[in-house]
């Protein structure tokens, strides 16, 4: 039986998720290590012509070892363990590390079901509607003291109004139209709140095609758009990745039928397929931080917000996968939302694209096609990630700074 917890310390977190998945990655990538040695120093295992010289090169390196060559296999064991055990370790660390997110709530404005509408003040200042992806919490945008671009907005003198979606409840049976007329509903809140001035959206990865449907749909609420790290033209760039992502439509409405939506450990699962590694990568890098330093807190603060996500309503996720990646219909003007086309190029208002040049989630190229279709766009591009661009250190200078320069200007 689990001893439960110290009273004066949290209990463990249940993180990263899927675990399961994580940890069999990592497995069968060392296992696999060990496993190809044989062939690799009979030169029998087949290499794609990328890997083939630096393959030939560290097999000449192996046998000009001479008689320690035969110590390998014994070194390369002794390195997978530490491997391990840095990884492994680093997940413990963070399991159990003290760190909880205390950020004060900001005032409540309007709900309607799950979806609220936060008020970031000061009152008076340039409105701004926030819109996040449905498939993470809202406070990416307010991760912690310190390290929030809606705090630093309204300390610039914009009054921002963030949405916070939450998870679905009588929700579940939602499309993304659902979910857009009800973002129209919130941005006649937040309009009426500021005095009947009209709003500046500022869209967030997939909030970012929610705003574009907003602004195409209602330009009596929207004076100009901030699209950062938003995808559009789904087919530019990985096309064959987002097709498979569309054949998964047809497995998932059945396997999620009677629940009705696709749990958050499948959707995690789908961004791990993205880079498969990269929980062993940082997880290892953490197990080597001191407990209580800057880069520990800020990796712990960012890995329970990426752990803390919701699930996503079958009819959206099965549009999202069916329309969105297997079909392209925002990249080929073909999406529609209540019977609408949403076609950026009838979108007049000023609108502000900003580009992650490292983003894993967002191909660049899909991002920039928005930014080449909108009429009235500035495009920025930043040496930043796709959640860099909100939480990194050199975000509020790279992304937030300028930002809210464009924004004001505008007001």
């Amino acid at each position: 039986m689990t001893s439960p917890a110290p009273a004066n310390r949290p209990p463990p977190r249940q993180g990263p998720r899927p675990l399961a998945l994580h940890l069999a990655n990592a497995s069968l990538t060392w296992l696999s290590s060990q496993a190809v040695l044989p062939f690799w120093k009979t030169g029998s295992l087949p290499w794609s012509p990328a890997l083939a010289a630096d393959a030939a090169s560290l097999a000449q390196s192996l046998n000009a070892l001479d008689g320690a060559a035969a110590d390998f296999p014994a070194a390369l064991e002794r390195e997978l363990r530490r491997r391990a055990d840095l990884f492994l370790t680093g997940i413990d660390r963070y399991r159990h590390h003290p760190y909880r997110r205390a950020v004060p709530e900001m005032p409540l404005l309007w709900q309607e079901g799950t979806t609220r509408l936060l008020d970031y003040l000061p009152a008076g200042g340039a409105p701004l509607l926030a819109v996040p992806s449905l498939v993470n919490r809202y406070y990416i945008l307010d991760l912690a003291t310190g390290n929030s671009l809606l705090r630093y907005l309204a300390g610039q003198g914009i009054r921002s109004f963030a949405v916070d979606w939450d998870a679905p409840m009588a929700e579940r049976a939602f499309n993304l139209t659902d979910y857009v007329t009800r973002l129209e509903r919130a941005a006649e809140a937040a309009v009426k709140a500021s005095g009947g001035q009209k709003l500046c959206v500022l869209g967030y990865c997939m909030g970012g095609l929610f705003a574009v449907a907003l602004a195409a749909r209602r330009p009596d609420l929207v004076s100009s758009l901030a699209l950062l790290a938003v995808p559009w033209a789904f087919h530019a760039e990985r096309p064959d990745h987002a097709k498979l992502l569309g054949a998964l439509a047809d497995p998932f409405a059945s396997a999620f039928r009677n629940l009705g939506e696709v749990p958050v450990d499948v959707l995690q699962a789908l961004f791990a397929s993205l880079d498969p590694l990269l929980a062993v990568k940082k997880f290892t890098r953490f197990a080597e931080m001191p407990e209580n330093s800057p880069a520990a807190l800020g990796f712990v603060a960012l890995e329970d917000w990426l752990n803390d996500g919701v699930a996503l309503a079958l009819p959206s996720a099965l549009e999202c996968l069916r329309e969105w990646y297997g079909e392209d219909r925002p990249g080929s003007g073909e999406w529609r939302v209540g019977g609408q086309a949403i076609v950026p190029e009838t979108v007049e208002v000023p609108s502000l694209v900003i580009l992650p040049t490292t983003d894993r989630i967002v191909p660049p190229l899909s991002a920039k096609a928005l930014g080449a279709a909108l009429p009235n766009a500035s495009v920025l591009t930043e040496h930043l990630g796709h959640i860099g661009m909100m939480v990194a250190r050199d975000a509020p200078k790279a992304v937030w700074g300028k930002l809210s320069a464009w924004v004001r200007a505008r007001a």
